[in-house]
């Protein structure tokens, strides 16, 4: 009877609106170099128009939140340690961090924020907004739902992968300038794996 009259109370105050429906879905934490490593934030960009140049950049945290029974109410935030860029040559991952490029001092940090999510059947679109550079621009995330169950440690998991495509020069920073018109899109992908907390 108590959960019957308690289950009818969080209705109430969802429908209301003092309890956000943000609430009633499962938080994850985005299992980060910190943790496991089960996560990670990369980049690639044309070189010269020849090939393509691949990075990571090995340091954020985030957290988000899904049900599965109401997958539009997902949520993500994340923030990016723009100094942790790693590209394989520690020479011109020093270059990328230089006010040449990522200018890191200036802007340590890169972040997102969902907005909305729409989902589909193999996964979804996530709006929101996404702060590089100092400016913040709406984006939208194409998501892949990788699937979730229990782990090894008695907790539970759940992945997801997001791709994104990128022009650094509407955030203030113009890479064709420097190395040609090939490199005007940044292809990012993020793939995150939450422990439920």
């Amino acid at each position: 009877m108590k959960k019957l009259l308690l289950g009818f109370a969080t209705s109430v105050l969802v429908v209301i609106g003092v309890v956000p429906t943000s609430v009633l879905a499962d938080t994850y934490k985005i299992d980060d170099n910190t943790m496991g490593a089960h996560a990670f934030v990369q980049f690639r960009v044309k070189h010269l128009g020849y090939s393509w140049l691949y990075g990571n950049f090995n340091s954020f945290s985030g957290t988000f939140e899904y049900d599965a029974k109401k997958p539009e109410a997902s949520s993500i935030e994340m923030t990016i340690d723009m100094n942790s860029v790693d590209s394989n040559h520690a020479d011109r991952d020093k270059h990328i961090r230089s006010d040449d490029f990522l200018n890191v001092k200036k802007y340590a940090t890169a972040s997102f924020k969902s907005i909305s999510f729409v989902p589909s059947k193999t996964g979804g679109v996530m709006k929101g907004d996404l702060t590089f550079f100092g400016k913040t621009m709406p984006v939208e995330v194409d998501v892949i739902n990788i699937g979730g169950g229990k782990d090894p440690w008695g907790g539970y998991r759940h992945g997801f992968e997001g791709k994104v495509t990128i022009k650094p020069a509407d955030f203030g920073l113009d890479l064709t300038k420097k190395l040609g018109p090939d490199t005007a899109e940044v292809e990012l992908t993020i793939s995150v794996e939450g422990i439920k907390q």
